[in-house]
Parts: structure tokens; C-alpha cells; sequence
């Protein structure tokens, strides 16, 4: 049994969210600073070892009409590094339009304020990634 990591990776934050080991829940954990980049993927790296985790579920922010933009890229490239640093886990890529939205409407139902802490927005849309992703399974 392992858990699946989810990233919604920003260009300031990178929102980490991670899977129980049935893969049916997904919880949110960090946010972890995306500069320097080279210090992120030691942090996550060292996310994974401490969670057990086998998969990864990158973000990636396609346009409406299904274009990849700058941003698009951006997290493709930092999936690549991230790959090319670990070799015992998968990478996968997930559509994640508008997850930043739906990430911003479940925080105003909890009444949580996240406009002086972005964070919080970062960590539940590594949720609603990975939750969509779960939901394919």
C-alpha cells in the first residue's frame, strides 16, 4: 500500500496534498516555496520518503480551449526536474482547470479568510487535483 501526492505548483508556492493509502481521501499538507527551486524538490523529496508515496499527480493550469500556456509549461518543466531526481515514484500529469476556483469557493463555505494567506488557497487546490484524480480510479 502507498499514498498518492498531489502538486499544484505555482510559481512563489507549490500546494502539497496527499491520499490516504485506499485511495479514497485526499488531505492537504503543505505549501512549500517554490524558490529556490533546487531546496523545493529536496522538500518534497523528502515528503515523499516520510508519507510512503509512489505517485505523484502534478497540476497543470490548461488553457479553456485545451491549449498549453507559459504556466502549462512551467509545471511541466518542474515535473520533469522533479522526475529526473527520484527514480522509486511516478509522475503523472492532471488537467487542472479552474481548480484554483473551486480551491477559493470551499474556503469562503468554511468561512476561512485566505486573502493574507494565499497558502491555504495552494494546499486545497492540491486537493481538488488530487481528488480528481482519485475519482478515475
Amino acid at each position: 500500500m502507498y499514498k498518492i501526492m498531489s502538486l499544484d505548483v505555482g510559481t512563489k508556492r507549490i500546494g502539497v496534498a496527499l491520499s490516504d493509502y485506499l485511495h479514497i481521501l485526499s488531505n492537504g499538507l503543505c505549501c512549500v516555496q517554490r524558490e529556490p527551486e533546487n531546496n523545493a524538490i529536496n522538500e518534497i523529496i523528502k515528503l515523499i520518503k516520510e508519507n510512503d508515496v509512489k505517485l505523484i499527480v502534478i497540476g497543470v493550469p490548461v488553457n479553456m480551449d485545451g491549449t498549453k500556456g507559459g504556466q502549462a509549461q512551467d509545471c511541466l518543466s518542474f515535473g520533469n526536474k522533479l522526475k529526473s531526481n527520484i527514480s522509486d515514484c511516478d509522475i503523472m500529469f492532471e488537467d487542472e482547470r479552474l481548480s484554483s476556483d473551486v480551491a477559493e469557493e470551499r474556503l469562503r463555505e468554511q468561512k476561512i479568510d485566505f486573502r493574507k494567506n494565499k497558502s491555504l488557497v495552494d494546499i486545497e487546490s492540491a486537493c481538488v487535483i488530487l481528488e480528481q484524480y482519485l475519482r478515475k480510479l
